[in-house]
């Protein structure tokens, strides 16, 4: 991940944060997730990439939502995937 300028992340206007702290894809499968990503095109929760079913990727690349951010509490970041850009706020 790279700390740089992307048009995607520069949209977010209002960082969306998580209305429930669980992987709704998860809950529906009986899995366990890692950590918790927001989609913040739409607000959906999905677990990150170290989970074991990578919902928040998969979301993004179905849906074409690019950015993220994180949901854990001590961390304040975005993520864009079509630009590998990372910037915290």
């Amino acid at each position: 991940m790279t700390e740089a300028t992307c048009a995607h992340i520069e949209a977010v206007e209002t960082v969306k944060h998580a209305k429930r702290r669980q992987c709704d894809e998860c809950v529906k499968l009986g899995a366990r997730w890692v950590h918790l990503r927001i989609c913040q095109e739409c607000g959906a929760t999905r677990c990150c990439d170290d989970s074991p079913n990578r919902h928040a990727t998969a979301h993004a690349h179905a849906s074409n939502h690019p950015v993220i951010a994180s949901a854990e509490p001590a961390e304040r970041w975005l993520y864009c995937y079509p630009d590998d850009a990372f910037r915290e706020y």
